[in-house]
């Protein structure tokens, strides 16, 4: 594959292949001329559009990574970047149900399903006619997977599921069909002799008797973003629908979320550079004294650092996903990614408000929005103090992740 770089290449991309480029012109094009024109009002709304969802199924957006046999592109798990990277630069909530959709619902099925399941579930997710969610999070249990409450009892073929998650994002589209959650199935006995609950992973569809996706949130940002609290009361399905080993519900789901942040890491490179290119673009046109507000040595300043964080945020983020595409280790480049990009997100929003001005505190500009949507980057798929403890734990301080 060439990696002569295309003379019109995206911004970030000069050093990716022809084919990477080409997605990114094509996703970077589909956001600016479908999502941004209707992102406002769909923000206000608060609602996800799903006319907008269809066409990026249709686009093949949702099954990038995954094979063709089972429908997908056949793509490598860069691509899936290249596209939510785009999207973000205009509107988050659009970019985190690809993200989601693919990273946290589809994943776990291509990464540790069986034939049987992927072959069930696969196709219609890759064409983007279904979405599927991860149903990990809970009341008491978010970074501390081990106080899970929900519980799954194994009786006469079926799994009995009871419990709660809460914080889910695809979790109540008019199309999503499972969630995958983990529950209790047991209690292990640790070599130190004591016990641990044993965590499984077990896919539910959504039309299954007493399983409720609640009244979504009224949430700070992301507003177009599906997220619900679940119920789950003497759910049951099958015994076949355990996702991977019974037992390694907790290694599996740390696999996904590495995963996962990789492509959330996009997710923050994109609003990242959304902000600069909105910032820069507003610097240059706004006349302030008599001369472009840019022609201050101020905000000139403030947009160089906006663009050196973006380009730290985008080189860890490629660095990650390469090591994923080539089955090289990549958890600690996972969270170094994820820990940089949503820092520069957050940032960067800030910034790009301030230079913006009053015009940066209405809601009709994207600036704003991205001022409200980015500081859940810091928390979601990993706070920033989870994924401190991983790097502290590559640098050889295991103690740092109890202190």
């Amino acid at each position: 594959m060439s990696t002569t770089p295309a003379t019109t290449a995206v911004p970030g991309t000069e050093l990716l292949s022809e084919e990477h480029q080409r997605l990114a012109a094509r996703v970077r094009e589909f956001a600016d001329e479908v999502v941004a024109p209707e992102s406002y009002a769909y923000d206000t709304e608060r609602r996800l559009p799903m006319e907008i969802i269809a066409e990026m199924g249709r686009m093949g957006l949702f099954g990038l990574p995954i094979p063709r046999e089972f429908d997908g592109q056949g793509k490598d798990y860069l691509s899936l970047c290249v596209a939510v990277e785009q999207l973000a630069r205009v509107d988050q909530s659009i970019a985190v149900t690809l993200e989601a959709g693919l990273g946290l619902g589809a994943m776990p099925i291509l990464s540790v399903g069986t034939r049987e399941q992927k072959e069930q579930h696969l196709p219609a997710l890759a064409r983007g006619e279904e979405l599927a969610a991860f149903g990990l999070t809970e009341a008491e249990a978010g970074s501390d997977a081990g106080a899970t409450r929900t519980t799954a009892e194994l009786a006469d073929g079926q799994w009995v599921i009871d419990g709660t998650k809460q914080f889910i994002t695809n979790s109540g589209t008019p199309i999503t069909s499972l969630v995958t959650v983990t529950a209790v199935t047991g209690q292990r006995r640790r070599r130190d002799g004591r016990t641990s609950p044993e965590l499984t992973s077990i896919i539910v569809p959504t039309d299954t008797p007493g399983f409720t996706a609640l009244p979504g949130y009224d949430k700070v940002g992301w507003h177009t973003s599906d997220t619900h609290p679940l119920l789950l009361e003497d759910v049951r399905v099958p015994e076949e629908n355990l996702l991977g080993e019974r037992g390694r519900g907790f290694a599996n789901f740390l696999a996904i979320l590495d995963q996962g942040r990789v492509a959330l890491a996009a997710l923050c490179v994109g609003a990242a550079q959304g902000c600069l290119e909105q910032a820069t673009d507003y610097a240059k046109r706004r006349v302030v004294f008599d001369r472009p507000l840019g022609d201050n040595q101020h905000i000139a300043f403030t947009l160089a650092r906006m663009q050196a964080r973006v380009a730290g945020a985008r080189a860890l983020m490629h660095e990650a996903a390469h090591r994923l595409d080539a089955g090289m280790p990549f958890s600690t480049e996972a969270a170094l990614a994820k820990l940089v990009a949503s820092e520069a997100a957050v940032d960067n929003a800030r910034d790009a408000c301030q230079i913006w001005g009053g015009n940066g505190f209405l809601n009709e500009n994207v600036v704003a929005r991205h001022y409200r949507d980015s500081r859940v980057l810091e928390v979601g798929e990993g706070s920033t103090e989870v994924q401190l403890s991983i790097i502290a734990k590559h640098l050889g301080f295991p103690k740092a992740l109890t202190a």
